[in-house]
């Protein structure tokens, strides 16, 4: 049976707006991550301090509150930038700790961006072309980022490096299934946002860039 002319411009204007908030996304995603890679740099080369976690936790959860709430104005692309150029900064101190920590500290850097570039690439790559639709996995990721998050709270309280280590394994997972979830959250029509899939994506990148530093360091890291 043939589709009427109705359907296939209902269609045709999806394939659109889709495409269009890919494209946005993508295009927000550079951005911030090349704002906070200048960040980062900047805190690197002032060797800023870490912040500490509570004035992470407070910073990164207040300006992704703040977002959210302007995710449908002008003013939440600033509110994106504000964040990820806060994590950026946070972000600093971090290298700077690895480079100082391990004579090849700026090897596990570089390790650590090529591995994370090459996993988005992929698992992105990977949901655009086939077009599956990975909305299964949302309430397993809500819950695994929920216990992996709360373990490393403790993990960092009472000092537990074994229990550290499993946590940024976790992430590395859990990452890794929030690309390919988001990715197909914007393919399948459950994000129209493009502001919010760009934070989920620029978070995934963020942990899973860190809990791989945080890999390498601990099992290729040298003195």
């Amino acid at each position: 049976m043939n589709q009427t002319p109705y359907v296939v411009a209902g269609h045709a204007e999806s394939t659109l707006a889709t495409n269009k908030l890919i494209r946005n996304t993508y295009i927000l995603l550079s951005m911030t991550l090349l704002f906070s890679a200048v960040t980062a740099g900047i805190s690197v080369a002032l060797n800023f301090p870490h912040p500490g976690l509570l004035i992470t936790l407070v910073g990164y959860f207040g300006l992704l509150w703040l977002t959210t709430s302007l995710r449908n104005s002008a003013w939440g692309i600033a509110s994106v930038f504000a964040l990820t150029g806060f994590m950026g900064l946070t972000l600093g101190p971090i290298i700077s700790a690895y480079l100082t920590m391990f004579s090849n500290g700026a090897e596990l850097v570089m390790l650590a961006m090529g591995g994370t570039g090459t996993i988005f690439l992929g698992l992105s790559g990977y949901a655009l072309t086939t077009r599956k639709d990975f909305s299964f996995m949302g309430g397993f990721l809500m819950v695994g980022i929920l216990v992996a998050f709360l373990a490393g709270i403790g993990a960092a309280i009472f000092s537990v490096p074994a229990l550290s280590l499993a946590v940024s394994a976790m992430f590395v997972l859990l990452m890794s299934g929030l690309i390919l979830y988001q990715t197909s959250e914007m393919m399948q029509g459950g994000e129209t946002n493009y502001i919010m899939a760009t934070i989920s994506l620029y978070v995934s990148i963020y942990n899973l860039f860190t809990s791989l530093l945080h890999l390498l360091g601990a099992f290729a890291g040298e003195d």
